[in-house]
């Protein structure tokens, strides 16, 4: 079977001899695989000018809705993922990582991407940026899509994730995706990549997939494009350093293969959770993949004085090891990828060995179920032992891409730390401690060279993800040899294909092209309150100004007899005098309560909650006899995706400030309200009259009962100006 390639909108077969591709049980040709005659200019092309616009053109919110979908397409086919995907060896715990860790990456950025990007095509990071004495010339941050290709050249060992990760946060952003996966593997990415298409839920040029060799792709990449790489160091250095890459300065993310380490700490003594935590842990990471994680454990740094204790542990547990045929049940470790891999992990098994000697395994313990150990491409699960791991480079320089491990000893918590730095550059790093003060001293010392540190305690151990595990929530990625590089991390892997663009101007401009209200913009006033509008009538800048309101002494005592709050320096005046307001102070709580008074419309309407409050800051304090008003302003609006059963809705964000008497902010926080949209849609027959009244005679919403009356008797909430 010829593999097909997915470029310009339809399947095409790569021309010539192709690379054969084999079962890594049974060593049979499972397919071929060829780009060959493929125009790659052409194909970086067509993302460009048809992908990229078609996403583009979407919002956060709609690529999300679009991401969900496919993981939940792909979700209900993936039974046949996991029958191909025991060709490269995985086991069924193995696919799971590679096959739903994918598919739950998918989920995880649809999540994110509804709940913290905004329903617009471009995304606002960070504050407004005061810059002028005034206030009348501001600074603010937008990060917009590049309007190129992102080329995702992913490694064998995880066919389905690597694809699916890199998509999901470039999809995301609104950058087209090309994909090219290790070939040796590729016949499960493209099996994928077919369910993808008949999804139809990608916009066309929104995806590509080439399954061979990338050709002279990456000579034709420009400044708009970004390209992503997981591999070897050697091959990323040779990417990154291409003549369009450089004379572009194309964006280049590298994930690179490292000498990752985990460190038993000298309070985790044999018979402690930790010590067996530690010691489970490792041979986990020694196995799962058969070792062929970028994140698997190399280096295994433990006390000297449990160098015995632990060789012994890894060995008990080791031996009990099932190697062979993922078919057969029992079986934890299946082959390696291929024979190239086989003989790549040898040749680095005997540069290690020229340092260390091997306490465990080998070649002579290779015993196979369900499979013929010549034809597959099994190997022994290795485990090494450097007694002086100062004094020799191997250990801390060549990676064996295998079930391959050294352990080193440290006499000190210093010395390990140094230990764990020679590595120079890692993806990740795991302690294994029940000791908060040796957990600082580790991470402070270590984190300059690593991309994540898991610390591992009894407490933690049973939901902890593992070691080997990169999440969608956190960076993944790491300095120096591991490649300088960072993936995912939440909003982090999204901004990596977004440029970001400072603005200056003044804030009313900048609100008109961020529909964000900022301060000392233009403010909109109406007749009718803001909470009697529905979400579509509310404009970005309508303001509520409020009278004023005289704190008093009983609103002090009240509040501290409803709330609990007797806090000195609200009730008791010789101690208040000793503080830093020097007399008794209204509670700030007090203040948010009192404005609510100032500014909400109490009748039923369009608000349907108050549904959280941010960025709160009390920056003056408030006295007896202070009077304070406030002003409430639409600064954001969000459209909520619409549910069975629920009233349609949005999220209306309002930048409050509470003044004193001589108009200095006491209080600046945002408010947030869910709004109903203009559906009459389960109104109540008093709510039909309501959305009528706020309809094209919206005024008249004055005249009802009530709220004229309230006017009149001059104790309405709020008045508008």
């Amino acid at each position: 079977m010829r593999l097909e390639n997915y470029v310009r909108g339809a399947w095409v077969r790569g021309s010539g001899k192709g690379t054969d591709l084999f079962h890594a049980v049974t060593g049979e040709k499972v397919a071929e695989a060829s780009t060959e005659g493929i125009d790659f200019r052409a194909v970086l092309d067509y993302a460009r000018t048809v992908g990229g616009p078609a996403l583009r053109a979407r919002t956060f919110h709609e690529r999300a809705r679009m991401l969900k979908a496919l993981a939940q397409y792909l979700t209900a086919r993936k039974e046949q993922f996991y029958d191909l995907s025991r060709a490269t060896g995985a086991t069924r715990s193995d696919s799971w990582i590679d096959i739903d860790g994918g598919i739950g990456t998918l989920f995880a950025y649809a999540s994110r991407g509804r709940r913290e990007f905004p329903d617009e095509r471009f995304y606002v990071d960070g504050s407004m940026e005061a810059i002028s004495k005034n206030g009348t010339f501001v600074g603010r941050h937008i990060c917009v899509p590049l309007e190129g290709a992102a080329v995702h050249i992913n490694a064998f060992n995880f066919p389905v994730w690597g694809m699916l990760e890199k998509m999901s946060t470039a999809l995301l952003a609104g950058v087209p995706s090309i994909v090219k996966p290790a070939t040796v593997t590729s016949y499960l990415t493209e099996a994928v990549a077919r369910a993808m298409v008949d999804s139809e839920l990608l916009p066309p040029g929104a995806f590509q997939l080439l399954c061979g060799s990338a050709g002279d792709l990456l000579d034709h990449v420009d400044c708009q494009d970004a390209v992503a790489f997981t591999g070897s160091a050697a091959t990323g250095h040779a990417l990154k350093t291409g003549r369009a890459m450089v004379e572009h300065s194309v964006r280049f993310n590298q994930e690179a293969d490292s000498l990752n380490f985990s460190m038993l700490a000298p309070d985790a003594r044999p018979g402690t959770d930790e010590f067996d935590l530690f010691v489970k842990e490792v041979v986990r990471e020694m196995t799962v993949k058969a070792g062929q994680k970028c994140t698997a454990i190399r280096r295994t740094i433990v006390p000297a004085s449990m160098v015995d204790d632990v060789i012994a542990a890894l060995g008990k547990r080791l031996s009990g090891v099932t190697i062979g045929d993922p078919a057969v049940d029992g079986v934890r470790m299946g082959p390696l990828a291929g024979k190239a891999q086989v003989r790549e992990v040898g040749q680095s098994l005997e540069k290690l060995r020229a340092a260390a000697e091997i306490v465990y395994g080998g070649f002579d313990r290779l015993d196979v179920v369900g499979a013929d150990p010549e034809r597959g491409a099994f190997f022994p699960a290795v485990l090494l032992y450097d007694d002086r791991p100062f004094d020799r480079r191997a250990p801390h320089d060549v990676e064996a891409f295998g079930p391959v491990n050294t352990v080193m000893p440290y006499a000190s918590l210093d010395e390990a730390v140094e230990l764990a730095k020679l590595g120079r550059g890692s993806l990740v790093g795991s302690l294994f401690t029940a000791d908060p003060d040796t957990a600082r001293t580790v991470v402070l010392g270590t984190a300059a060279y690593h991309g994540r540190i898991m610390i591992v305690d009894r407490t933690s151990a049973k939901e902890s993800t593992g070691h080997g595990s990169p999440l969608p929530h956190l960076v993944h990625g790491g300095p120096g040899r591991a490649g300088g590089g960072e993936e995912m991390g939440g909003v982090r892997g999204v901004l990596h294909y977004m440029q970001r663009t400072a603005l200056q101007g003044s804030p009313t401009v900048l609100a008109a092209v961020t529909r964000e209200w900022l301060p000392k913009a233009a403010e909109h006033h109406d007749r009718v309150h803001p909470f009697r509008k529905y979400f579509e009538e509310l404009e970005i800048g309508e303001t509520l100004r409020t009278h004023g309101r005289t704190v008093t002494e009983s609103d002090i005592v009240n509040f501290a007899g409803i709330s609990g709050d007797f806090f000195y320096v609200h009730m008791d005046e010789v101690a208040a005098k000793q503080s830093i307001f020097e007399r008794r102070v209204a509670h700030g709580y007090f203040v948010l309560s009192a404005a609510a008074g100032l500014f909400v419309d109490p009748a039923y309407g369009p608000v349907l909650a108050n549904y959280g409050l941010e960025s709160l800051r009390f920056v003056k304090p408030v006295y007896v006899r202070d009077t304070i008003r406030a002003r409430l302003t639409c600064k954001q609006k969000t459209v909520k995706e619409d549910r069975e059963g629920q009233v349609p809705q949005g999220v209306v964000a309002w930048d409050v400030e509470v003044t004193n008497q001589h108009d200095e902010p006491v209080a600046v926080y945002t408010i947030l309200t869910l709004v109903r949209r203009r559906s009459g849609a389960g109104l109540p027959e008093s709510g039909a009259a309501l959305a009528r009244d706020l309809g094209s005679e919206a005024p008249a919403a004055l005249a009802q009962p009530g709220v004229m009356q309230r006017t009149q008797r001059g104790d309405a909430p709020a008045r508008v100006t």
